[in-house]
């Protein structure tokens, strides 16, 4: 968009509850019975008052039990036996729902009357029944049978003179052997054109990873945060995005343990919780606290926290031989000189801007980390969806290396991954840049000649869809259309395509926003089961602290007789594109373990998978720089050395961040409401700093114009979003993903990640003008 164009729009919303919308305080503790009060409005709203509570049973369980499909939060080791959250409940059984979107729905009703309809109102209507097809003449889906639509979707790909002409994405929830035929597929037809929704919020966790201890991944368990003396957890609101974390949280604070949270916002979780499953603590309404610090930085400023708690252990060393693990820093990294050099040099004036913070505090952080034997830092997107990510992850590390916390228990680096297989979508393939040893044990064991060349990332696909480069988009799971930044420019991406395939539960905005040619393609749920020719099959997942185990589906009567599992659908597609393949898809999809063995061959700590998976708890994937073996160039943990960036609003702008409310998963909103921050029937809002509303001459629910100005210099704009007074930094605002997507523009992405920058985005915010 050029900066004359006309801003773009939110879409537009139908909602079936019209209540005024109010804003205040939430005053209870997380969790607790309030947690216990929305289940039960979950499960009347659906009627699930049989499934609804099985689920729940056997939700988490390593005993047959199936995986939760929304965060990747561990599974308690213990075999705790309600490893459950309010979250989890409200998505599985947003899943089990008895409403169902069949033939009769999608001929009542067409794609442009559909388009218009809520995000909300469109999952609402239930589950896909039957594949569809989308028909030009009538602007509606009809049936097509499952055998018509591989060979659609195998004709246009083999049609292509190009493999590079086509893009494979997929959303967290895909399982590990659905990920690995997936991969295969792709790179069997000939591209690495392989995004995935890690591109758009850990991508930064992975490469600062890589670079600083030659793993992409944490190296902390559940155990680990048992020992730790301290938890630093910075940019996660876990009451919503990893509401099991709060158990963590609260035994640490019970056992004496340093709680520091790091957020522009003081988020429910930074308080105090009751956690359901202590019975106790439930029926004497007893709340632990979950937090002995709360560091409130400016949007982006947890780069200069970090520098500046570094530079405070430097100086007490001068004096204190003990702030700093001396033997660890020369026996195990690289780079220190050039680090406290760096350091000294930083002036702590400079620091306080940047973080937002008083010097006493930035002091007390460090006070806090010197004082801890053991210390894990805890992460989220608040850290990596900026310009720094990278960066401010290895600073992190930074922090980390110079007291020796790593390799050792309670202590080490923690992201915290937000979808069910996130992670392991990455660890089994899914990956644009894969490296050269993995390409060469697939090319070996499967007998392909995958190709060499890097792909395209979520940010490429976008922007080659939209020059006609990519004319074939397949979506396994999520919701691209919504989820992907500068909404506006990817909706007329997609709709340049030729053919987009969507592999779905639930019908969303994605199905509306198509190619030329389109197909719907329902699947199975992570909670039924999944049955074929071998019997009932079980499926891995991999948790955000490396454990994988299996996950078997309890609900024998599935939404419709005709949905086909993850597994099947790529086998169908893959045999469809590819009819000479020595792949034998067929073969593998009738038994998964087959799919395991093969896994086994190509995958680094994978071997053995068919019997390690199935230990009561499963096993964790190796993690070399826990035991202090670093593949990095140097053969040590390497420190960086990054400038302190410079993340101040310009003159009469400010930062905004994007976030989920409460009630919602991902793109998924089940309503207008976010308890935790005391939102009732409003999602269309802007939080901000009560001092920057003055400002402003706004008041509480004045509507607004907010305007984003990209790299580019060209603007994109929301209007008539209403002002809610919070407690932020000054120079901070935020709101709710996926509304507010539209104002990240495509270029706007971290030169270091590659990710849309979506939690620093500049923006004007001023009373609403006519439209």
């Amino acid at each position: 968009m050029t900066a004359t164009e006309e801003p773009d729009r939110a879409e537009p919303r139908v909602e079936p509850d019209r209540a005024e919308p109010r804003v205040e305080p939430y005053r209870h503790p997380a969790a607790g019975w309030g947690a216990a009060k929305s289940v039960t409005r979950v499960l009347a709203r659906t009627g699930e008052w049989v499934d609804g509570p099985r689920a729940v049973l056997r939700m988490n369980h390593e005993d047959g039990g199936f995986d939760c499909p929304g965060c990747a939060w561990p599974d308690d080791y213990k075999g705790l036996h309600l490893d459950i959250c309010e979250n989890g409940i409200k998505h599985v059984t947003w899943e089990m729902t008895r409403k169902r979107v069949g033939r009769e729905f999608f001929a009542a009703h067409t794609v442009t009357e559909l388009s218009g309809w809520s995000d909300f109102a469109l999952e609402d209507q239930g589950r896909l029944t039957e594949p569809m097809v989308y028909d030009p003449e009538t602007d509606t889906y009809r049936p097509i049978d499952w055998q018509q639509a591989f060979e659609l979707v195998g004709g246009v790909l083999r049609g292509l003179d190009d493999p590079n002409r086509a893009a494979f994405y997929t959303s967290g929830r895909l399982g590990n052997e659905a990920t690995f035929l997936y991969q295969l597929l792709a790179r069997e037809l000939g591209t690495n054109n392989l995004p995935d929704c890690s591109n758009m919020c850990h991508e930064a966790s992975g490469r600062a990873l890589t670079a600083s201890l030659g793993t992409g991944k944490g190296t902390a368990d559940l155990k680990d945060w048992e020992a730790a003396d301290a938890l630093f957890v910075l940019g996660v609101n876990a009451a919503s995005n990893a509401p099991r974390m709060l158990t963590a949280l609260a035994d640490a604070h019970r056992r004496g343990a340093q709680v520091v949270h790091v957020n522009p916002l003081v988020e429910a979780a930074a308080t105090r919780t009751i956690v359901p499953h202590e019975f106790a603590n439930m029926a004497l309404m007893r709340a632990t606290a979950t937090s002995t610090l709360n560091l409130q930085v400016r949007i982006g400023g947890d780069f200069a926290l970090l520098r500046a708690m570094a530079k405070a252990l430097l100086e007490q060393a001068r004096h204190d031989p003990r702030a700093l693990d001396q033997e660890f820093v020369e026996r195990h990294t690289t780079g220190f000189a050039a680090y406290r050099e760096l350091c000294e040099r930083t002036p702590w004036e400079e620091l306080e801007r940047q973080s937002g913070l008083s010097r006493a505090q930035l002091l007390e952080a460090a006070r806090v980390y010197r004082e801890a034997d053991r210390s894990i830092f805890s992460w989220c997107l608040g850290v990596t969806q900026h310009e720094h990510g990278v960066d401010t992850v290895r600073e992190i590390v930074n922090v980390l290396l110079l007291r020796g916390n790593l390799g050792r228990e309670g202590a080490g680096p923690s992201p915290v991954r937000g979808h069910s297989n996130v992670q392991g979508n990455r660890t089994c393939g899914i990956d644009h840049r894969p490296a050269p040893a993995f390409l060469d044990r697939l090319a070996k064991v499967c007998g392909i000649d995958p190709p060499r060349e890097h792909g395209l990332d979520t940010v490429g696909v976008i922007g080659a869809m939209a020059r006609g480069e990519v004319s074939v988009f397949v979506g396994m799971g999520g919701n691209f259309a919504m989820a992907a930044p500068d909404t506006e420019f990817t909706h007329r991406a997609l709709r340049r395509c030729e053919l987009t395939v969507q592999v779905s539960t639930k019908l969303n905005r994605s199905h509306l926003v198509h190619g030329r040619r389109a197909l719907i393609l329902p699947c199975l749920g992570r909670t039924e089961q999944d049955r074929q020719r071998g019997g009932v099959q079980a499926t891995s997942v991999e948790d955000s602290m490396s454990m994988v185990h299996l996950s078997v589906g309890m609900r024998k009567r599935a939404a419709s007789p005709q949905l086909l599992s993850e597994p099947a659908i790529v086998a169908g597609i893959a045999r469809a594109a590819l009819p000479g393949s020595a792949t034998p898809w067929e073969w593998y999809v009738e038994d998964y373990d087959r799919i395991r063995d093969t896994m086994a061959k190509v995958l680094d700590g994978f071997e053995d998978f068919n019997r390690r998976v199935r230990l009561p708890l499963g096993f964790r994937i190796r993690q070399p720089a826990r035991e202090l073996v670093f593949l990095t160039p140097s053969g040590k943990a390497e420190f960086s050395t990054a400038p302190l960036p410079d993340v101040l609003p310009g003159p009469g702008t400010l930062v905004l961040g994007t976030m989920r409310s409460h009630d919602q998963w991902n793109t998924t909103v089940y309503s207008d409401d976010d308890r935790y921050r005391g939102v009732k029937n409003l999602r269309t809002l802007v939080f901000m700093n009560r001092q920057d509303m003055r400002e402003r001459r706004l008041a509480e629910f004045d509507p607004v114009d907010i305007v984003a100005t990209a790299r580019d210099g060209s603007t994109r704009a929301l209007h008539g979003y209403l002002a809610v007074p919070y407690d932020l930094p000054r120079g901070c605002a935020a709101g709710y993903m996926p509304e507010m997507n539209v104002l990240c523009a495509l270029g706007d992405y971290s030169s270091q990640s590659d990710q849309p920058i979506m939690k620093h985005l500049n923006v004007t915010i001023s009373p609403a003008t006519a439209p």
